[in-house]
């Protein structure tokens, strides 16, 4: 029986290691997920490895392709604007939510999340900085003290996480965060509304210039 539970644990420890790859684009669309490499590369059995690569592609950013490798999954335009849809209206409620129902431990934490981008996006940390803008997001969702919403949004994370990916313009992200986190602060739902859909559109068109791009040789 503890061989199961930490089988368990093990599996969720690669599926937490391998979808932060993805949404953080050190593994690229189109590229090949082979269990027996990734278990040499993280010293675990490809049993673990399988039931991974299982739970991503539930998730949807892993394809599982009949007598073949399974693959990072390569979005296209309309997987794009599906989500972004999708995104603006569930992601306007957080936020006008998290701006009205906020306390001090939201906006502490907040204001670390907020931290953590400043301090990545001057140390040129690309991969840090596209975590710390998850994160901020992901404390939105927190304040905004709404148990449905936060079911909804778990549906959606990991594709968001994927969207922060794509995302080159690290200072402008940064940016409108700085703004989103003053407008909480201040309980502006106005304000909230107006900086919020500029930003969710810079995060669509990096998604589509990223997409527009030459592709690039799958691993």
């Amino acid at each position: 029986m503890a061989g199961a539970g930490g089988a368990e644990l093990e599996s969720a420890r690669v599926t937490r290691l391998l979808r932060n790859d993805i949404m953080l684009g050190r593994r690229a669309p189109g590229s090949r997920l082979i269990e027996r490499d990734i278990a040499a590369e993280l010293n675990v059995s490809r049993l673990p490895v399988r039931e991974a690569i299982r739970a991503l592609v539930g998730e949807g950013i892993v394809v599982a392709r009949p007598r073949s490798w399974a693959v990072v999954r390569e979005f296209s335009e309309r997987d794009i604007q599906d989500f972004a849809e999708v995104r603006e209206a569930l992601e306007t409620l957080i936020f006008e939510f998290a701006a009205a129902r906020h306390d001090e431990s939201g906006i502490a934490r907040m204001r670390a999340a907020l931290e953590q981008e400043r301090a990545a996006v001057a140390e040129g940390d690309v991969l840090a900085a596209r975590a710390a803008a998850g994160e901020f997001h992901e404390t939105a969702t927190t304040m905004a003290d709404n148990d449905m919403l936060r079911e909804l949004v778990a549906v959606f994370t990991t594709r968001l996480r994927w969207l922060f990916g794509q995302y080159e313009n690290l200072a402008e992200m940064l940016a409108d965060h700085e703004a989103l986190f003053a407008a909480i602060e201040a309980r502006d739902v106005p304000l909230v509304r107006d900086v919020l859909p500029r930003h969710l559109a810079r995060g669509r068109d990096a998604a589509e210039r990223r997409l527009r791009e030459p592709s690039r040789s799958p691993d």
